[in-house]
C-alpha cells in the first residue's frame, strides 16, 4: 500500500532508538500516523515539529498497518514556538485533532481551515476570532454543529443572546424568556461582533458541547489540558 499527500505535523515521539512515529492531519487521509525511520535524529528534528507543513509519501504492506512515512518540510511555521500565545493555539488545535478525529478519515473543509489557522498564528497577532471559528467549524465537523443563524423559538434572526445547552440552538432574549437562567450565555463574537472580552465565554460555549459530543472518546475525562491553557490565557488577556 502506498500513498502522496500533503500534511501538518500534529505530534511525534521517539520510536527505538532512531525512529519516531508522527502523527499527520492529511487532506485526503485525514488523520494518520506512521514510523520515519531516522526521524529521532538531530538532523531531522526540526521537520518533525508540531505545526510543520508536510509532503508526505506513506508505504505499508497492509493498509491496516501503522506503515512508513517518508516526510519532506514544505514550509515551516517556527515563528509560533516564539510566541507564547501562539505556540498554546496551535497545542489547542492538535491536542483536539488528536482526540477528536478518527483516524483516518477525511475531512477536507477542517484540514483546509486547520492549515489557515496555523498560517495565522506563524503570522503574528491577530488569529483568535478564527481559531473561535476553528472550534465551530470542528463540531460542525463532528456532527454536532451549532445552529447560531435564527432563533429557536420566535424565528427571529436579530437579537440572539442564548444558546440551548441540549440543541446548539441560538434563542434570542424575547424567546428566551422566564428559561433564560437554564440557557448558555451567546457572546456576540461568535456572531461577528464582540471583542477580546468574549474570547473566555466563547471558549466556554464550544467547550460544553465539544465535552458533550466527545464524552464516548474522554469517558469522563476532560478537554485536553492545552485547551485549557490556551482557555486561560485568552481570559487574561
Amino acid at each position: 500500500m502506498e500513498w502522496r499527500d500533503e500534511g501538518m505535523l500534529i505530534s511525534a515521539r521517539a520510536h527505538g532508538e532512531a525512529a519516531a512515529i508522527i502523527e499527520v492531519f492529511t487532506a485526503a487521509h485525514g488523520r494518520h500516523a506512521g514510523v520515519v525511520p531516522g526521524g529521532g535524529s538531530r538532523r531531522m528534528a526540526p521537520m518533525l515539529q508540531p505545526g510543520q507543513q508536510l509532503a508526505l509519501e506513506w508505504r505499508a504492506r497492509l493498509d491496516d498497518h501503522l506503515g512508513h512515512f517518508r516526510p519532506e518540510p514544505l514550509r515551516s511555521r517556527a515563528a509560533i514556538l516564539s510566541d507564547r500565545r501562539a505556540l498554546a493555539g496551535l497545542n489547542a488545535v492538535c491536542a483536539l485533532l488528536h482526540v477528536a478525529l478518527p483516524e483516518r478519515e477525511p475531512h477536507p473543509a477542517l484540514y483546509a481551515a486547520t492549515v489557515a489557522l496555523a498560517d495565522a498564528l506563524a503570522a503574528g497577532p491577530g488569529w483568535e476570532t478564527g481559531y473561535l471559528r476553528w472550534e465551530l467549524l470542528l463540531l460542525e465537523e463532528l456532527g454536532f454543529g451549532l445552529d447560531l443563524t435564527a432563533c429557536a423559538v420566535t424565528g427571529r434572526r436579530d437579537a440572539l443572546a442564548y444558546v440551548s445547552p441540549r440543541s446548539g440552538r441560538a434563542v434570542s432574549a424575547e424567546g428566551a424568556g422566564e428559561w433564560a437562567s437554564r440557557l448558555l450565555p451567546l457572546p456576540p463574537i461568535l456572531l461577528g461582533a464582540g471583542g477580546p472580552q468574549d474570547y473566555a465565554p466563547a471558549m466556554a460555549l464550544t467547550g460544553h458541547f465539544l465535552t458533550r459530543g466527545l464524552e464516548p472518546v474522554l469517558q469522563g475525562r476532560p478537554l485536553p489540558e492545552a485547551r485549557a491553557r490556551l482557555a486561560d490565557l485568552l481570559a487574561r488577556g
